[in-house]
């Protein structure tokens, strides 16, 4: 059944109005019409199985039959992820990945070695809310992963610190996880191309933060975001 995302501020009381983008997609690419069954999330983890009532250019209005189940249930593990921005659709992958494998938080992290350089940061962020609207949409998940804008290294550390483990993930100065970590919210901090900076890996050891190295491998940036992001969900999250 074709899902479509609606705010929670957009249902009243037995009924939904869907935006001028989802009802364009509804009528124009799906060529969906009145009577026709469709599922709403509201983002916020309730889904709704609907009928199509209006068509219009500008919206659509349709009628709430039911609250049903999501289809893909949300990770025990609150993971935020900080991961460096990349280059175009690097980062879009990383964005639409970790919507996939559960990440409840996604922050655009700014380094020393990155060398991408926004120009139009708002504009940015709303293309990677739109791709974690999408993403979430074809996967199931009825909960929207949060994406903050991009914000600084040295701020992510330093707020984070004693509020939840940070572990940093570099290539270099770090160890293996701990094996007997049960940790249940977690703030990952992955680096860009270039790796990361001593002086970022002494201020996140000097935050507390857990440094830890992925063995030998050499992982692209997205690569990494994507591989630390499915190895903490497998260990500390629902991925079995």
């Amino acid at each position: 059944m074709r899902r479509f995302y609606a705010p929670k501020e957009h249902f009243q009381e037995g009924s939904v109005k869907l935006s001028a983008e989802e009802s364009r997609h509804m009528r124009d690419v799906l060529r969906l019409r009145p009577g026709s069954a469709v599922s709403v999330f509201d983002g916020e983890g309730s889904e709704f199985l609907a009928n199509i009532q209006q068509l219009e250019r500008s919206f659509a209005l349709l009628t709430v039959v039911e609250k049903t189940s999501p289809k893909c249930p949300e990770s025990d593990l609150d993971l935020t992820l900080a991961a460096a921005i990349l280059k175009g659709e690097k980062f879009d992958m990383v964005v639409q990945k970790a919507v996939e494998l559960g990440v409840k938080t996604l922050v655009p992290l700014r380094t020393l070695r990155g060398d991408v350089k926004l120009r139009d940061e708002s504009r940015r962020t709303d293309r990677w809310r739109k791709i974690a609207i999408e993403a979430s949409k074809q996967t199931g998940r009825a909960t929207l992963m949060k994406i903050s804008e991009p914000a600084e290294f040295a701020r992510v550390v330093n707020d984070n610190a004693g509020k939840a483990p940070v572990v940093m993930f570099t290539e270099r100065d770090g160890n293996s996880l701990p094996e007997d970590a049960g940790f249940k919210r977690i703030t990952a901090l992955v680096g860009p191309e270039g790796g990361w900076d001593d002086s970022e890996i002494g201020s996140a050891r000097d935050a507390g933060a857990i440094l830890v190295t992925l063995g030998g491998r050499i992982l692209r940036a997205e690569t990494a975001a994507i591989a630390v992001t499915a190895i903490l969900e497998h260990r500390f999250g629902d991925i079995r």
